[in-house]
């Protein structure tokens, strides 16, 4: 399992590096701030056409061979970002690199779950998103600061590296898994038939978004908002690191214990850390800690997402976990485009906290329908 974690780290440096880079880029390519966001925006959108379309064309195809596959792709496409010479072609490279990322998490959750002991699956699926949480605390601020010191291309070629060496430890270490049994695109796609499924993914996405809409302007926030110097936001970009590989151990044993109420919590909770950081982001240091506090809300909540879709959809594993990513993506160029609203419309770099708390909020109410609907399926199979 430390492999697929591996190919977490990379996708986990490679999505929220951008972020932090969009000063430098938008300034590169001579483009306004939210411009440049739309970056963020087209990486999202590969990962949201990509998760279901791989989970549900692929499901013939052998985990192990699969995942090689995601993560070539993957570094084709963090490659071809950085070698982009203009703002349309640096568009097209971050759809590609976003496409294979949901099906990659999807198949490698999956893979990580079959070989888990009962009881344990939560803990399973947050050791595989443990990758993208540890690239908070060393891979985006380490492409961060190489992309300020050698220009914003370092970074991506820093994350192509770690795609290679990713498909080269898959080819040498992960196991062929001949136990999982194969599916086929109409099973897959039965999950879409399903309510719970939907209701699943847009609280996933509505109540995710208020945290990209504040990540994604995280280096104006900090710089112009609160007087951190520019050359201080790697550390900044750690905080919230250190908060999500916290956030997602605790989010693992939420979801084994009380997996409804888990996600309840970790609604609520991001609600709360993104109001917070609205009070606090005129100050470096506790916005810094408040940034790390909406890390942790937010990567707890994952693991219990992906398992209430893995359990809702019966035999559409697959396409499941992937909605899971999709639900994501889909909240981060939500949130991004939410979030350079707020500020287009002339509100501070703080604004978009709030708004995002209001996601949050939203996300509860409609948490309310789906675990009673959920709770009344139960008993209708149990008699």
């Amino acid at each position: 399992m430390l492999v697929f974690s591996l190919g977490g780290f990379g996708i986990g440096t490679t999505e929220f590096v951008s972020m932090g880079l969009l000063n430098m880029i938008a300034k590169d390519f001579a483009v306004t701030e939210d411009t440049a966001g739309h970056i963020i925006s087209g990486y999202a959108l590969g990962v949201v056409i990509g998760a279901p379309v791989l989970a549900a064309l692929t499901g013939k195809i052998p985990r192990r061979r699969l995942l090689l596959f995601l993560m070539a792709a993957f570094s084709l496409g963090n490659g071809l970002t950085m070698l982009a010479h203009n703002y349309p072609t640096l568009l097209l490279a971050r759809f590609i690199a976003g496409f294979p990322h949901g099906a990659y998490f999807s198949v490698a959750g999956l893979s990580a779950a079959s070989m888990a002991p009962k009881g344990e699956r939560g803990r399973a699926l947050a050791f595989v998103g443990m990758g993208l949480s540890v690239s908070l605390v060393f891979g985006v601020p380490l492409a961060q600061g190489l992309g300020q010191a050698l220009g914003w291309k370092a970074a991506y070629g820093v994350v192509t590296l770690i795609g290679i060496i990713t498909v080269v430890s898959l080819w040498f270490l992960m196991p062929h898994m001949t136990e999982m049994k194969p599916t086929n695109p109409h099973t897959e796609l039965g999950a879409l038939g399903k309510p719970q499924v939907w209701l699943t993914v847009l609280m996933g996405t509505v109540g995710f978004g208020g945290m990209f809409a504040v990540y994604t302007y995280i280096s104006w926030t900090m710089t112009e908002r609160a007087g951190l110097p520019a050359e201080l936001m790697p550390l900044v970009l750690t905080m919230y690191g250190i908060g999500s590989v916290v956030g997602n151990w605790l989010g693992g044993r939420l979801a084994d214990r009380d997996l409804e109420k888990g996600i309840l919590l970790a609604f609520s909770l991001i609600a709360v850390a993104l109001v917070g950081f609205y009070i606090t982001s005129t100050h470096p240091i506790l916005g810094s800690i408040n940034f790390g506090f909406i890390g942790l809300c937010g990567s707890a909540l994952i693991p219990s997402l992906q398992i209430r879709l893995m359990e809702v959809a019966g035999k559409a594993q697959t396409l499941a976990a992937a909605l899971n990513q999709s639900a994501l993506n889909l909240a981060n160029a939500g949130g991004a485009a939410l979030g350079g609203a707020v500020i287009a419309a002339g509100y501070s770099y703080s604004a978009p906290a709030l708004a995002g708390a209001g996601l949050a909020i939203l996300a509860m109410i409609m948490w309310v329908p789906a675990y009673l609907l959920r709770r009344q399926d139960i008993l209708k199979n149990s008699r």
